[in-house]
């Protein structure tokens, strides 16, 4: 049995990673980013990462390019979190869709993101077949979130 898909960020990738996640914390979001806080399942401190969240057909949505990757399993065991961009800060619930569920998501999900998250997709891109998005679908978990009120 192999590991579940885990593609680690590069030391740029994470330098990267928290330029924008302090970018977002002081109010700056570039093309949509926010900065993710959930509980970490064996610390219990809040985790902190940049996050694209995407909105599709009216819900929205958080997709691990990275695939199975620390923040899942966190969220996993958490059930939600906050997302930040500067002082506004959203509590969310957050609800793992099926791979059944992801093909038409992902393919959005690429379209905007692409540009920075193909690297992740192993040659999937937003034009890339149905079948092919959904072969790659269960590398690449996908949250509902719901924002408290």
């Amino acid at each position: 049995m192999s590991s579940p898909y885990y593609l680690k960020g590069s030391p740029l990738n994470v330098r990267l990673n928290s330029v924008i996640g302090w970018l977002a914390r002081h109010g700056l979001s570039i093309a949509g980013t926010a900065e993710m806080s959930v509980r970490g399942r064996k610390s219990g401190r809040m985790q902190r990462i940049p996050v694209n969240p995407h909105v599709h057909e009216g819900g929205q949505y958080l997709v691990s390019a990275r695939g199975h990757s620390q923040w899942v399993r966190n969220m996993r065991a958490a059930g939600g979190g906050e997302l930040r961009v500067g002082r506004k800060v959203r509590e969310f619930t957050a609800v793992e869709l099926p791979d059944s569920e992801k093909l038409p998501l992902l393919r959005t999900y690429l379209e905007k993101w692409g540009w920075e998250v193909n690297q992740y997709f192993q040659g999937v891109t937003a034009k890339s077949s149905d079948e092919e998005i959904i072969a790659c679908a269960s590398d690449h978990p996908v949250f509902r979130i719901t924002v408290r009120k």
